[in-house]
């Protein structure tokens, strides 16, 4: 359950999104390349690299920069624990997944989930949840700072939600998080977002052209 301190930084998280998305429609125009392909995603005026962080995988490797690179990857902000949006997102995400599976692996888009509870989730914690949505999602997570750089690199935020037992419960906490989903190129780079609702099939044949247009 959200306490007032939650909604108040819900509440200016929405107003600080629907201020981004009002000035992409003002100074921002798709990407030429991209534009006449896509039906979900807003494009930002060009891509914007994103600055180094390592991540801990669920595999055991450290998500670096050059781990993104190559494919299409949707990023979206979750933890295990998460009641409702992020299960119903792993579960609308896994049916697009599914669409595109028939695209070569060397070229498929990527979904990589990024816990914002390194409290709770471990890195094989993390996996396990993931793929139980989808064996070809991406899981990582981190120390706080390095979470923080991250998620404000891709235009999101975070915050932990403390509960009423709290004090005495230091488990009893939930986290407040962006729920938009990041698109990065095929360099790495920020190039749009999803905004929920999610479709499965639009974004399934958005990811799936684009990854036809790129692909060499």
């Amino acid at each position: 359950m959200f306490n007032r301190n939650s909604i108040i930084i819900l509440a200016l998280a929405l107003i600080a999104g629907l201020g981004l998305v009002a000035g992409n429609k003002v100074f921002n125009r798709p990407a030429p390349e991209h534009a006449g392909a896509t039906a979900s995603i807003t494009w930002y005026a060009s891509p914007r690299e994103l600055p180094e962080y390592n991540l801990a995988q669920s595999d055991g490797t450290r998500l670096v920069p050059g781990e993104l690179r190559g494919h299409w990857t949707l990023v979206f902000l979750g933890f295990t624990t998460c009641p409702d949006i992020c299960p119903t997102t792993l579960m609308e995400l896994a049916g697009a997944q599914q669409q595109w599976r028939a695209l070569p692996d060397s070229v498929r888009p990527r979904l990589l989930l990024v816990s914002v509870d390194p409290e709770r989730d471990t890195p094989a914690r993390l996996g396990e949840y993931a793929h139980a949505f989808h064996a070809d999602t991406l899981a990582a997570t981190g120390e706080l700072p390095a979470l923080e750089k991250f998620a404000t690199s891709l235009g999101f935020v975070f915050r932990k939600a403390e509960g009423d037992s709290f004090a005495t419960n230091p488990d009893d906490y939930s986290v407040d998080h962006s729920a938009g989903l990041a698109v990065l190129d095929p360099q790495g780079r920020l190039a749009g977002l999803i905004r929920p609702p999610f479709t499965a099939a639009t974004i399934a044949a958005d990811l799936t052209e684009l990854t036809k247009k790129t692909a060499p």
